[in-house]
């Protein structure tokens, strides 16, 4: 049996303005139908597989658990960590539960992010490498190159273990484009994946022997754990003292049983807007259209358009990207640099670095339709059956006007339920909740007004979801 263990970090800069730091790409709908993180859930359908455990960050857990619960895959399998420390401590965390958990699986390591366009070849390169698992090998899964490309690392194969493996040589960093066309004439080199399959012991074994000290730190941090809701969360202090440290440094450029199974699935890490455009399906002028997009005399862009639309006259070769609050207007052959602006967008501590115009929460989500000075408008959505903490506001009123369903709104120690088109006022320093009772999405509009409108003035005196 297959225990995948799905890595759902990411910083969110290299596809901004879809992709932002509390809201990165793994979580967005770039091919196909579902999120990538659900795609690479639904990836594993046809294999032998038990309930997938996911790792991410703190600020991403409702977003995560979410998108899980739609696919029917939640169940408290989620650990959370307090900072990212790369993905050697990750699966450390995810081999410890397991092997806690009095089992030993063969655990498949999979990326949140990547786009994998043949499932039946992934799961033949899946069972190639179960095998070798089985018999205590370290698998990493090599890319078979499909051309010259200097933003991967690189794997060189080795002695033939049988006709489905080889002995990992070497692994080598992204190399110059003369170096890299070099490997791919060679026929000896794959594409670094980060993907992987091994026994949960087997890795702590070679974590223990090659970098005792991220061991350690991720051992002491399974030893305080705390549950909350469908999270696991780790001893915050014991984590923050694990060094950063990826798998291949740690333990596969270490270990004298690394071996690499070739696969040749359609793959990409999605690693910027024209990766992206390289996987996706393309009109006769060789353009990626989302949205209202028009296009004359224009060929091989990549235009979404989130909101409104888009028209493009006269140009090749670019990525336009909008969405409520930004876009994006790059030459495909720079496209490395939108980090550029994501990190000038940090610097001067502009929200658009971090958050998108429309926010998610466990209950719902809200979009900042407007503000000024002293005024804020949102629109919120309450899922059903789902409510709000139990707080008050410093420095702000707000007016709540239902749109669509029903409301049950409690202020101070009055509760009342509020239909279509009705309205209540909540005045500065009383303490309120709004809860959704119904069948179906609340939907009102929320017109905040006074000195201070921060998302820190919130005081929560209750909470469903633990934030209180």
């Amino acid at each position: 049996m297959i225990l995948p263990v799905i890595m759902a970090g990411g910083s969110g800069s290299r596809l901004w303005p879809l992709s932002r730091a509390l809201y990165p790409k793994q979580f967005l709908k770039l091919n196909g139908s579902g999120t990538m993180l659900q795609n690479t859930v639904k990836r594993l359908e046809g294999l032998d597989y038990v309930e997938p455990m996911l790792i991410c960050n703190e600020e991403h857990r409702f977003i995560a658990a979410e998108q899980l619960r739609e696919l029917g895959e939640l169940n408290h399998n989620i650990i959370l960590e307090p900072v990212g420390r790369n993905t050697a401590p990750a699966i450390a965390l995810a081999a410890f539960t397991a092997v806690s958990q009095g089992a030993d699986p063969v655990m498949l390591v999979l990326a949140a992010d990547h786009i994998i366009q043949n499932t039946e070849a992934f799961h033949d390169s899946v069972s190639k490498a179960l095998p070798f698992a089985e018999q205590d090998k370290l698998v990493t899964f090599g890319i078979v190159p499909t051309g010259l490309e200097t933003g991967y690392g690189y794997i060189e194969r080795g002695v033939e273990q049988d006709k489905h493996g080889f002995d990992v040589a070497r692994f080598v960093e992204k190399p110059d484009g003369n170096t890299a066309q070099e490997y791919v004439d060679s026929g000896k080199f794959y594409w670094n994946s980060g993907m992987f399959m091994f026994k949960a012991s087997r890795y702590l074994e070679e974590l223990k022997i090659h970098r005792p000290d991220i061991y350690k730190a991720c051992e002491q941090a399974m030893k305080d754990l705390n549950s909350d809701l469908d999270f696991v969360r780790v001893n915050k202090e014991a984590f923050l003292n694990c060094p950063d440290e990826s798998i291949d440094y740690a333990v596969m450029e270490k270990t004298k049983d690394a071996v690499v199974v070739p696969m040749d699935a359609g793959w990409s890490d999605v690693g910027s807007w024209s990766s992206l455009w390289d996987v996706s399906e393309k009109d006769n002028s060789g353009n990626v259209h989302h949205g209202d997009v028009m296009s004359h005399n224009s060929n091989n862009n990549y235009v979404f358009a989130e909101t409104g639309m888009v028209a493009t006259v006269g140009i090749d070769d670019v990525v336009v990207v909008q969405t409520k609050d930004a876009v994006l207007v790059v030459k495909k052959d720079q496209v490395q640099d939108v980090k550029r602006v994501v990190e000038t967008l940090k610097k001067d501590k502009r929200s658009e670095f971090q958050l998108h115009r429309e926010v998610y929460r466990p209950w719902g989500k809200y979009d900042c339709i407007d503000n000024g000075a002293r005024y804020q408008v949102k629109r919120i959505t309450v899922k059903p059956g789902e409510k709000l903490s139990i707080q008050m506001h410093h420095h702000r009123a707000e007016h709540w006007v239902v749109v669509s369903g029903t409301a049950n709104v409690t202020i101070d120690d009055k509760t009342s339920m509020i239909t279509e088109n009705e309205s209540v006022y909540i005045p500065i320093g009383s303490v309120h909740s709004l809860e959704n009772p119904g069948k179906i999405p609340l939907d009102l509009i929320e017109v905040q007004s006074g000195a201070y409108l921060g998302e820190d003035d919130i005081v929560r005196f209750e909470d469903w979801y633990g934030r209180a």
